[in-house]
């Protein structure tokens, strides 16, 4: 037994030794640091007292919580992830817009299958206005694809506005119709095959 309480007041003092040391990293890396958890909270939160208060927040776990440090990482990357934790993603902060943490970490960007059907639209829109008559086409070109107003076209193009909107009316029904088939699911039944 006593080699059992040896062992045991051994390993007290390596725990101690080790949350010591533990201890002293912390301490080095907020002095480095600090400046960057501030600088990544003020930019997700858009605050400075909201910052301030979620790398208080983190800190202070991180000091309560050392003993569980393993040293499987550095203790920095430990401390970004306690910090990044004590951002609350379900309150609203911000004074003058108030928002949720989770609006701004959305990807507003389109994903790739709407990118790849939006490539896929614009090319057929593409050979749809290539099928127009001149008149039709240019008249659609100015209005729609380089987006002047109605007026704007009719002075390009020398004509009343009137006859932008009946031309523009003709253009987006020939469009409508050459398009119908890329923008419909296929109806086609299988084919049964009879022996």
């Amino acid at each position: 037994m006593p080699d059992a309480a040896l062992r045991a007041e051994n390993d007290q003092c390596l725990e101690a030794f080790d949350h010591q040391i533990a201890a002293r990293k912390l301490q080095d890396v907020l002095s480095h640091r600090l400046p960057s958890f501030y600088r990544c909270a003020f930019r997700l939160l858009g605050n400075a007292a909201d910052a301030e208060d979620a790398v208080q927040e983190g800190l202070l776990a991180a000091y309560k919580h050392i003993n569980q440090f393993r040293g499987q990482s550095q203790i920095s990357t430990w401390l970004t992830t306690i910090v990044q934790i004590h951002f609350p993603l379900d309150e609203e902060f911000g004074e003058e817009q108030p928002r949720f943490l989770w609006e701004g970490l959305a990807d507003k960007r389109p994903s790739p299958e709407e990118e790849f059907r939006n490539s896929e639209l614009t090319a057929r829109l593409q050979k749809c206005t290539a099928l127009l008559s001149p008149t039709l086409r240019r008249t659609f070109q100015l209005r729609v694809m380089d987006g002047l107003s109605i007026f704007e076209t009719a002075r390009i193009l020398g004509v009343p506005h009137g006859t932008v909107k009946a031309q523009l009316a003709r253009a987006r029904a020939e469009i409508a119709r050459h398009m119908r088939p890329v923008l419909a699911p296929s109806r086609r039944r299988p084919q049964r095959r009879h022996k």
